[in-house]
């Protein structure tokens, strides 16, 4: 089962979404305090349930929020970024090698975060 960990950065607070396996799927912005950091873990929770928005392709059919958007970053990787409902980006991932491993990034997303257990790392 997958955990959400939270952070201490020089200029705030952020957490992780990592899977099982202890690799990173999902990281949110900095926040500015740990209160607003686990709002922001909730609303991946509750938006992850969102379709999946396929900007790689051309014409691409608009999805509405929640939703995830995978994209394809100044590097030629792909990447996504979960959108809650009012629109807001609520976590972003690393960039993969391949559209099959981040459409795996997002499932994993989808799979974890529900149930995924809140730590606060040292």
């Amino acid at each position: 089962m997958g955990k959400f960990v939270i952070r201490e950065t020089a200029t705030g607070v952020k957490f992780d979404l990592k899977a099982s396996n202890g690799e990173v799927i999902a990281t949110s912005e900095v926040y500015t305090t740990e209160a607003a950091c686990k709002n922001g873990i909730e609303s991946v929770r509750k938006n992850c349930v969102g379709g999946v928005e396929d900007q790689t392709v051309e014409g691409y059919e608009t999805v509405k929020h929640p939703k995830f958007e995978m994209y394809e970053d100044k590097a030629g990787e792909y990447r996504f970024r979960l959108k809650a409902s009012n629109g807001e980006v609520i976590a972003t991932s690393e960039g993969y090698k391949t559209k099959a491993s981040c459409k795996n990034g997002i499932e994993s997303v989808k799979k974890n975060a529900p149930d995924a257990e809140v730590v606060k790392e040292d």
